[in-house]
């Protein structure tokens, strides 16, 4: 699979579905989201006891109007206009259309005691120059939070780092065709946040309430 034009596709596929995912996300439509994830990634942000956040691919907004609620100032960043204009017609925190690229480049100037990236790290050149500019997004002794799917509960065969078809399966109704996403073990990993010059400083497994096997992982790291 060539690696630019899966970045594009990626891109592609959120612009095409950006209307299914709000209304799956706002109805409740995936369930591992309601048993497990969403509260584990607002629990790790809460933990670091933050002032400001800056949420990168923010979608529609759920997480900084969670946070906010818990007086927090966040900042949301997307690169697909109509989910920004979503959260920003329900508040709760000031947002920006804007690529990983413009990210990356140094258009994003902010600071944040905690920058999160929930389920919205799924490109691989892209994705390793925004890690890398996240550095110069956090204040002293802040940290970068990543909730994305385990790798070793993704049943992804074989287990090394590459491009994969990716799937609206538990979604709900209404999706398209579904955006590629780059597949990384535990250890590449590992390696983006070493070659970003982050380091990793924590990690939980949230499980599922019904099989216990891990429905997400979190890496912390600063």
């Amino acid at each position: 699979m060539n690696g630019g034009a899966s970045e594009a596709r990626i891109l592609d596929a959120w612009l095409a579905n950006a209307q299914a995912w709000e209304h799956a996300v706002r109805g409740g439509a995936i369930e591992s989201r309601k048993l497990v994830t969403d509260r584990a990634i607002v629990d790790a942000v809460l933990s670091r006891q933050p002032r400001k956040v800056i949420d990168l691919g923010c979608g529609e907004g759920w997480l900084a109007r969670k946070l906010a609620a818990n007086g927090i100032d966040v900042l949301g960043v997307d690169a697909v206009p109509s989910l920004v204009e979503a959260a920003q017609a329900q508040g709760g925190g000031a947002f920006r259309v804007m690529s990983y690229e413009d990210v990356a480049a140094g258009a994003l100037h902010q600071r944040a005691d905690v920058v999160v990236c929930n389920f919205s790290l799924l490109g691989h050149a892209s994705v390793d120059a925004l890690l890398a500019a996240v550095p110069g997004l956090l204040e002293p002794q802040g940290a970068l939070l990543v909730q994305t799917i385990h790798p070793c509960a993704a049943g992804v065969e074989p287990y090394r780092d590459g491009w994969r078809e990716g799937s609206w399966a538990g979604c709900g109704d209404g999706f398209g065709q579904p955006a590629p996403w780059y597949f990384r073990t535990l250890e590449g990993w590992m390696a983006s946040f070493r070659q970003a010059g982050l380091r990793l400083v924590d990690l939980q497994e949230p499980r599922h309430p019904h099989t216990g096997k891990p429905a997400s992982v979190i890496f912390m790291a600063g």
